[in-house]
Parts: C-alpha cells; sequence; structure tokens
C-alpha cells in the first residue's frame, strides 16, 4: 500500500502505513520510517458478536506510547484499569466501613491499591487479599489498634495467607512500616480491653 511518501533510505515511494501496529515500512529496503503512529481515523472490523475497533489504545495518564495492541472492544466506554480501580476502592470501602475506619483511612488503602497495580503486584493475587493488605498497611503506618487477624475475621479468609500478601506488598512497595515490637501485647491487650 503505497502512501505518497518517500523513504528518506532509498527514495521508494513504496511505503506502507499499518494503523494497527502504528507504524510506516518502506517495503523496498525494509527502514521503518515512523514507529507509534498515532491516527485521528478509526477503522472497525466484525468479530462474532458485534464490531471491535483496530488500533492502539493510548491511556490519557499514560506517560509513554499506547499501552495496548490490536483490537479492543467498541462501547466498553472505560478503560481496564479504571474498572479495576473502581472495584478496588468498592472492596476496600466495603472492608473500611466494616472496620470502622473513616475515608481517610479508605483514600489511603486505595493509594497503596494504585502503587500495587502500577507495579503489577496485584498479577496472580486474589482482589480480596490485595484489598485487606492495603488496608492492614494502611492500618499499620496511621498506628490504628487493627490487627491482621481482626481484617481476617471480617473476610472470612486465611490469617497466614493475608499475611504473606502483605509482606510481599509491603516489602515491594518499599513501605517504611513502623514495627509493633514490644509493645504489641500491651497495644492488643487495651484493644480488648477496650470492648470488655
Amino acid at each position: 500500500m503505497s502512501s505518497g511518501v518517500r523513504c528518506k533510505n532509498c527514495g521508494s515511494t513504496e511505503i506502507e502505513v499499518d494503523n494497527a501496529r502504528g507504524d510506516a515500512v518502506c517495503t523496498n529496503c525494509g527502514t521503518v520510517l515512523e514507529d507509534n503512529l498515532i491516527v485521528s481515523e478509526v477503522q472497525f472490523e466484525e468479530v462474532g458478536h458485534g464490531s471491535a475497533a483496530i488500533g492502539q489504545f493510548v491511556s490519557a495518564d499514560s506517560s509513554g506510547g499506547a499501552t495496548n495492541y490490536g483490537k479492543f472492544q467498541v462501547g466498553s466506554g472505560t478503560e481496564s484499569r479504571e474498572v479495576t480501580i473502581k472495584k478496588a476502592k468498592n472492596g476496600i470501602t466495603m472492608l473500611c466501613q466494616q472496620l470502622q475506619l473513616t475515608n481517610h483511612y479508605m483514600e489511603t488503602a486505595l493509594n497503596f491499591f494504585k502503587m500495587a497495580l502500577a507495579r503489577h503486584l496485584t498479577r496472580g493475587r486474589r482482589n480480596t487479599h490485595i484489598y485487606a493488605a492495603c488496608v492492614y498497611i494502611t492500618c499499620r503506618t496511621e498506628g490504628t489498634s487493627h490487627l491482621l487477624i481482626d481484617i481476617s475475621d471480617v473476610l472470612q479468609i486465611c490469617c497466614y495467607e493475608l499475611g504473606r500478601t502483605y509482606l510481599k506488598l509491603s516489602n515491594a512497595l518499599c513501605i517504611n512500616i513502623p514495627s509493633v515490637g514490644e509493645s504489641w501485647p500491651c497495644f492488643s491487650m487495651f484493644k480488648f480491653i477496650h470492648v470488655i
């Protein structure tokens, strides 16, 4: 497919422009003339149960080029990352409400989740474990009286699995979490005395 542009290397006008890949290549000598083209036209392709747009999706908050190549479904309205963050916000909000934590703690935990998501630390882990670990990291950094077992009881998940997820996230995110140390027995004792 000729685009009317000349190759800088050999002078040929046989340039193939592939909008799906986002590049322009000289078919005579193979020189890549342009990479990561952004075009204003939209091409559609029929798929099994509807149509799909062909091209690259560039996120609004992207600092680089395109993040996804190939086809993306038309009419979805939101990016996958936005859906993931919305689900996380709902899950973290429900957990914070059950633990009687304010919006400040919910927003802090959601920020920890966004950090984990940006570093691909959520892959291969259950959402509830990630949400719980982010809330627990928030509780530890903010100095609340919540223990890991409290979150485990609320969500009915294994405390050891939750602890492993918490350690992986806190280490990978390099979060300076204050240690409970020797004050831990007193810490939990005051918590349970307050309940009685």
